[in-house]
């Protein structure tokens, strides 16, 4: 496998594994804590997700061939509470998700080099996806922490539980 081939490798599975991570967190919350906000000025994860959604479906849809922000996309109305069920958000957020993998899957080694634009600014597909990845995971740790809020005592771990690390190495012969 070329490193090219690594590398797209890599990135899908970095993708895959962010977009579970926020799905194992929304898991753990109601329906009720969607919409909440720590202060006026932060997003409810509602918000996050809808935002999340929306730029994946625009940076994603015809990635080599046209600009990653679209002209249909209205991205300040991402940050207004729609009261959506989570059903629908979850909906959407697939949408974006199956946008991604969709166009990932499709992408050859050769294609790394390539030039696309995102708000008319030049970037080769790995910057690219390197951008992106990096948007998504700082996405995914606020819908992360908000959820842990929400869910306080409740919260089961998505990783290493605090406390724990010793019996985690013990566990897995580290």
């Amino acid at each position: 496998m070329s490193t090219e081939q690594q590398y797209l490798h890599s990135s899908i599975k970095q993708f895959r594994t962010y977009k579970e991570l926020a799905q194992k967190a929304i898991a753990q919350i109601g329906e009720n804590d969607l919409n909440k906000i720590i202060d006026p000025e932060s997003n409810s994860i509602a918000i996050i997700i809808q935002h999340l959604g929306g730029n994946l479906i625009s940076r994603w849809t015809d990635f080599l061939t046209t600009d990653g922000e679209k002209t249909d996309r209205n991205r300040d109305a991402e940050f207004e509470e729609k009261c959506l069920t989570k059903n629908e958000l979850m909906d959407y957020w697939n949408k974006g998700w199956d946008t991604l993998f969709e166009t990932l899957d499709e992408l050859q080694p050769e294609d790394l080099g390539k030039t696309i634009y995102i708000r008319k600014q030049p970037l080769t597909v790995l910057e690219a996806i390197n951008r992106q990845l990096t948007h998504y995971a700082y996405h995914v740790g606020q819908i992360v922490l908000l959820a842990k809020h929400f869910n306080s005592s409740g919260w089961q771990s998505l990783s290493i539980p605090k406390g724990d690390s010793q019996s985690y190495n013990k566990t897995h012969g580290l």
